[in-house]
């Protein structure tokens, strides 16, 4: 395997994450991830996923299945820290070849930072409806 990339800023990581998951590329996908038994995944719908070789094995069945994604990014929050950032976006994922299959997915990613840059900890996606999205509030109470 070549050396993993280091991603200097977690903007660049989660750009990696998205990339990976529209081209299908497990072994991009997994690069952005922490090499860690604490880091977690849950898919809309699906169980809490943890640890490096749960979250391959499903990412793994998910591109072997041969659905292609297409994922745009909207509505994000960033809060960072020098050694951690917390992203909140909406994700508008649709079926490559048929538009009409699409769904708002609200995601969290958490990232760290360590020796070999910004790495995923945590992705936590949840189904959104679709009336919900255009009328999300702009500020909290």
């Amino acid at each position: 395997m070549p050396d993993k990339p280091i991603y200097p800023t977690p903007q660049d990581a989660e750009a990696a994450f998205y990339d990976a998951i529209e081209h299908g590329n497990l072994d991009q996908l997994m690069q952005v991830w922490a090499e860690d038994e604490e880091i977690v995944c849950v898919h809309p719908g699906g169980p809490r996923l943890t640890g490096y070789a749960m979250i391959r094995d499903v990412w793994q069945r998910i591109f072997e299945g041969g659905v292609k994604f297409r994922i745009r990014l909207a509505d994000g929050t960033a809060t960072q820290t020098p050694f951690s950032a917390v992203h909140t976006v909406i994700e508008h994922v649709s079926v490559r070849d048929d538009a009409s299959q699409r769904a708002p997915v609200v995601a969290t990613n958490v990232f760290i930072r360590g020796a070999l840059g910004w790495r995923l900890v945590l992705h936590h996606a949840s189904p959104v409806p679709p009336e919900t999205v255009a009328e999300a509030p702009k500020t909290l109470h």
